[in-house]
């Protein structure tokens, strides 16, 4: 306990500060709650029902009860269903959100939890076992700041046999889980037959998994702070440079990637190990210019030539043959008629009806597409166009293309028009401009 107390008196919360108090109603977090009430510090019991076991009820009533008698201010939910697969991951998002609503209505910035030393040990192993992230590794911190509030685990420098000793001392009150008997769960199977193994072995062995976390953390927070700074020099308006990526070293260069997928995933970065981020790596080591990975959520990263970014997979959803009357949108902006215009680039095109068989229409390419490129003797693929300007496989089969209705080929908005383009001056009726967004690259001619 000595430890736990120092480290409480090193946070400097004053007697009457309000905080939150993560609270199941089991050993470890009873014992946490009757700790920080006793230190005088105003706590919030949040208590989240998961509504799983027929027990559910009975606790939150207990838990209820036992704040109301011991003037604690009770706050608690219950869970209705589960709309998602993963159970785990919907209820630890459920929890954190009620938490932060008891956090914004008690102006509190202080959220306690009842993670103790095994609990530190099981998930250090476990993602050891699956595989993370390199802070990863270091499973959890005593003291984490989030920007909006702080998440404070005092009991990490306790073991699960430590608190019950001590709550059979102070005689304090406590309901249990049956479910955290059963060997379901990878963690419950660690818990039941790893841990006593490793405990068998050093009677220490919590102590020197907090001392391996925070060596861990060290070294990642120094990686981190060189990751950063790497950063911002390769990545531009949301795209990396391949070559510079490269030259990074290869512990700064995995965490830029890690970095990359922790913004992308933000609270489901649950779905990314190291084998995505080893699938990413070996996109930016290869030779090859055009390359892409598949990852959770509908989410790729692609590399073309030099550059590589990340995209939803929605691109190819669907066809594309649609008739041009005033507007018409297509991937990444707008292919529009307009009256008049003194441009002469690859955005804008002539055209004289009377050459043409109406409607014109847009639509993605096919296989052995050819047009009559203008200036050009004979036809030209147009795979060969896109290969020409450096356009990604995976924007290739996305890109507009203008054909007629008897699907000739007039126009590739932005990068080539055929021979079908009228010169200003000469006789045209049709006037068609291309504005692009921001994901395809400009290309003139």
């Amino acid at each position: 306990m000595d430890e736990v107390s120092k480290f409480l008196n090193s946070l400097n919360l004053q007697n009457g500060e309000t905080v939150v108090v993560a609270c199941s109603g089991g050993p470890d977090s009873m014992f946490l709650l009757k700790l920080l009430h006793d230190r005088g510090l105003k706590c919030i019991c949040a208590h989240v029902n998961h509504n799983v076991r027929s027990k559910s009820v009975s606790e939150y009533e207990f838990l209820k009860k036992y704040c109301l008698k011991n003037d604690i201010i009770f706050e608690g939910t219950t869970i209705k269903d589960y709309p998602h697969d993963n159970f785990h991951n919907y209820a630890r998002k459920y929890r954190y959100e009620f938490f932060e609503k008891c956090l914004e209505k008690y102006d509190s910035k202080y959220l306690f939890t009842a993670h103790h030393g095994d609990d530190l040990v099981e998930t250090i192993i476990m993602r050891l076992v699956r595989g993370s992230t390199g802070e990863g590794y270091a499973g959890f911190a005593s003291f984490c700041d989030n920007g909006k509030y702080k998440i404070i685990r005092p009991l990490i420098f306790l073991s699960k046999d430590e608190i019950r000793k001590l709550d059979n001392l102070y005689d304090i009150p406590y309901v249990n889980d049956e479910s955290n008997d059963e060997d379901h769960y990878t963690r419950n199977r660690i818990r039941h037959h790893v841990l006593p193994l490793l405990k068998a072995e050093n009677p220490q062995v919590n102590s020197k998994f907090l001392n391996f976390s925070k060596k861990v953390r060290r070294m990642a927070q120094y990686i981190d702070d060189v990751s950063k700074k790497e950063l911002d020099k390769i990545l531009s308006d949301g795209k990396l440079d391949i070559i510079k990526l490269k030259k990074l070293d290869e512990a700064v260069k995995e965490r830029v990637v890690e970095l990359l997928l922790k913004d992308k995933y933000d609270d489901k970065l649950y779905c990314i190990n190291d084998q995505h981020v080893e699938a990413i790596l070996d996109v930016i080591d290869s030779d090859k210019p055009n390359l892409e990975v598949s990852l959770p959520l509908d989410i790729r990263f692609i590399r073309e030539y030099d550059k590589a970014y990340f995209v939803s997979n929605i691109w190819n959803s669907k066809d594309l043959d649609i008739v041009i009357d005033g507007e018409v949108s297509v991937f990444d902006g707008k292919i529009r008629r307009i009256i008049d215009s003194e441009e002469k680039s690859n955005y804008i095109i002539r055209l004289n009806s009377k050459e043409l068989t109406l409607p014109l229409k847009v639509r993605y390419r096919k296989k052995g597409d050819v047009m009559r490129v203008k200036n050009l003797n004979g036809t030209k693929k147009v795979s060969d166009v896109f290969i020409d300007a450096k356009v990604g496989k995976s924007k290739r089969d996305v890109w507009p293309i203008v054909v007629d209705s008897n699907d000739l080929i007039l126009w590739i908005p932005g990068l080539k028009k055929s021979e079908f383009d009228i010169p200003i001056g000469e006789c045209y009726d049709i006037i068609l401009k291309y504005e692009k967004g921001e994901i395809l690259n400009e290309q003139e001619n």
